[in-house]
Formats: C-alpha cells, structure tokens, sequence
C-alpha cells in the first residue's frame, strides 16, 4: 500500500530525521529502535510496511534537506554514515517539497495546500496520505464563534482575516483533500467541532495532540504508581531545559504556556487530582536538539510520612520523534483504510494530551464523576482522596475534546499500550 506522509514543517529537524531515518530502515542500515510498530505485537498485514513510504510536505523555510541533515550531523543527532548513505534519498524528497502557499483568504490558501496535497498524491501514484503537524508550537487559539459549525466557519474564511491558526487551517485542507490528519504538536489542529464535522463528512480520522517523547512519557509510567499505591502526591515539579528550533520557539511565552499546560494535564487525568507544581520549560541554545528535564516529586505515604522522588531525563527530541511520526502514520492509514472516521482515541499512547471520544454533533462527551474505578480505571474520575478530577472541556485548550469517565482514554501508559494492541489487533478484522 503505497502511502504518502505529507509533513507540515518539512524542513524541521524532527522531519528531517523522520525522513532519513525512514530511508535509513529501508535500506537495512539501522535497527527499528522507538518504532513500535515494528514489535510482535503491533505488526499486522494491515499496516502499511516501511517500504511503502513516500515523504512530501509544506515548509515557510527554504533549507535543502541535506544542509538540514548536516547540520543534524554536526549537532550529534544523525550518524555522519547514515546521512551520507542516505543523501540521495534526501535529494529525491526535496523535490516533493512545496513553500507554504498565501493567497488573499484563509479558503483560497485551504484550497492551495490541498492542491498540493492532491498532486503529491497523483504524481507518486499513491494509495493514501496522511497530513502531520511536526511544525513549531502556537499559541493557545482563542475561542471564535466560527469554529462552531462547519458552515459558519466556510463563511469566515472567505472572508479577509484569520479565522484558524495555521494547525487548523493545515487540518482544514487535509480533510478537504480527503486526507487524515495528524498532529504532533500542541497546537489547536483538529480540535475544533467545526472541523470534526469536515472530518466526518470527508470520512477521515484524525488524532493527536502533542508527541509523548520525554518528561511526560516518564510521567504517564510513574503517576499510575502512585495512584494504585494510594500514595499521596503533593507536588510534582519539573524544570525542562531544550534547546534548537523547539527551544527557540518556547521561548514565546504563549508557546510557552500552551505547551506546559500540555505537559501538565497527564497528572490530574491519572491521579484524579492536580498535585501542586509546574513545568517550567526554558530554551537553553547550547544544548542544540537535545533536552534535559529533572523533576521533583514529593508525596505522602502510611501515617503521613512525607517521602519524596527525583528523576532526571535527558534526549535527543528528534531521535525521539521521528519513530513516532512513522508510526502515527502507518497507524493512521491503516485505520482509514479499514474506514475508520473522527478522533482515534486508541492511539492515546503517542501523545501528551490525546483526544477522546466526542458525540456526533462534535460536542465533549461528559464526563462521568460516579465512575467508581476512579484514578485506576478512568483519567478523570475521582482520585485515592476522593477529591473529583478535572473536567476534560474544561481543561483542554479550545475546550472542545475530552477524555469521559467510562469510555474515555486513560493516560497510564500501560492502560494505553493495551488499548493500543487491541486497535492494531481489530485494525485486520476491519
């Protein structure tokens, strides 16, 4: 099944090392590490093989690929061999590279970059596409009555302005192209139930938001500890140093913000409670692609002895990611191939803040507070301490999207990998 990943910020370092690293596999040069796709108990005939890859995009930048992949080099996250080896594959991607078209209103750019799209798919002959955000972090979207219905918001945008920000309008022309749409960031994306209605009447799924590849998958493993303990957590406290693009970007206290509050949600979701503390991210240059993050729990346990945790995590960001794109995508196809439609909650285990199930009219579906499984069965209901968890609409930026208490989308990464098996298991029933 030859299927096409087109990635919005192609020329990024998370894309680039998605793609040369693609093509390193390929060829047999490395082993599958980070791709879960490649363990027993993910493969599957329905998912499409590595081989059957084919890489495009948009990018506002004009850096060739292989200047970006030396730089990679140079900065420790692609080995020199594999960047050489792989030059060619890199040099025949450049040319399915288009800019980022602008056109008079946010419908005529929508409708270039699904011409785009469509062309990518019609040049290299390919079965499907699949549309993921790798780009850089915006800022929390604020809420515009547009975003409502999908006939209010066709309106709009035929009209001079921005009525999305550009996540929304990249998920916009996906779905118009007749594309799934994934996003790896924590920008607003698909997230609105005007673009879910599009989804649905294009009759393609979408998932995200915001790759788990350091701090917070650390956190999605310990937090269950914790609440299945009946242990007590008071504070929960991280400091994250990154550097390179992403860095730069969360420099931008709005970025900023959106992408802590992010990296923050895990813990109400899986404790049923929000233990005081933060996550504090600041761009360090000299660190370049990679990122360190040291945190510092402290909880309570029998007889109310005051205990306390430390970790420190230190990566590369893209050597993290990269595995995860190829598999989102291969994922991604499989469930439109099998026509799935609307948010796939079962792919929760790949991100930070994932979507849950919605009702037809793209509405949050409400939580249930009665759920007696609590912390250890659903994300938000009630924690140890009895004390109820977040509302979901509440908390998620755009309030639109959320997780439920029965049939909601738990953020244990263990409850994840299962939910996970069982998708990829019914993906060749389908």
């Amino acid at each position: 099944m030859s299927t096409g990943i087109w990635l919005i910020g192609a020329r990024g370092s998370v894309a680039v090392t998605t793609i040369a690293g693609a093509a390193a596999l390929r060829a047999g040069l490395t082993e599958p590490y980070g791709c879960v796709t490649e363990l027993p108990h993910l493969r599957n005939p329905a998912v499409p093989a590595l081989s059957d890859l084919v890489f495009g995009g948009h990018d506002i930048t004009a850096t060739p690929l292989i200047k970006k992949a030396e730089a990679l080099v140079a900065a420790g996250v692609l080995p020199a061999r594999i960047a050489a080896a792989v030059e060619a594959d890199l040099a025949a991607v450049q040319h399915a590279l288009r800019p980022v078209p602008q056109a008079g209103t946010q419908y005529e750019t929508a409708r270039l970059i699904a011409a785009d799209i469509d062309d990518f798919r019609q040049r290299h002959d390919l079965d499907r596409v699949v549309v993921i955000n790798v780009a850089s972090t915006e800022p929390a979207t604020p809420p515009h009555p547009a975003h409502g219905g999908l006939a209010t918001l066709e309106a709009a945008l035929a009209t001079p302005g921005d009525v999305l920000p550009p996540s929304s309008l990249n998920a916009y022309a996906a779905f118009t192209a007749g594309c799934p749409f994934v996003d790896f960031t924590p920008s607003t994306g698909a997230r609105l139930p005007a673009l879910h209605e599009l989804a649905i009447r294009a009759g393609v799924p979408y998932a995200g938001h915001d790759g788990k590849t350091g701090e917070t998958l650390v956190k999605s493993v310990l937090a269950p500890m914790f609440a299945m303990r009946n242990l007590r957590v008071r504070t929960w406290s991280g400091t994250n140093l990154l550097g390179g693009g992403d860095g730069a970007n969360l420099a931008d206290p709005a970025a900023n913000a959106a992408k802590a509050a992010s990296k923050q949600r895990v813990l109400a979701e899986t404790l049923g409670y929000q233990p005081q503390g933060t996550s504090l991210i600041e761009y360090v240059d000299d660190i370049g692609d990679f990122k360190t993050a040291w945190d510092l729990i402290t909880f309570t346990g029998f007889l109310g002895t005051a205990m306390r945790m430390e970790f420190t995590w230190h990566g590369c960001d893209s050597a993290l990611a990269a595995p995860l794109i190829l598999d989102l995508a291969r994922l991604t196809t499989a469930a439109h191939t099998t026509g799935r439609t609307g948010p796939l909650p079962e792919l929760a285990f790949f991100f930070k803040d994932p979507l849950g199930p919605i009702d037809r009219t793209g509405a949050p579906t409400p939580r249930d507070d009665s759920d007696p499984r609590g912390a250890l069965g659903s994300p938000g209901g009630s924690g140890p301490s009895g004390e109820s968890g977040p509302s979901g609409a509440l908390n998620s930026p755009g309030g639109y999207h959320t997780q439920d208490g029965l049939g909601g989308v738990p953020h244990s990464l263990a409850e994840q990998w299962a939910v996970l098996v069982g998708f990829v298991r019914g993906l060749a029933d389908g």
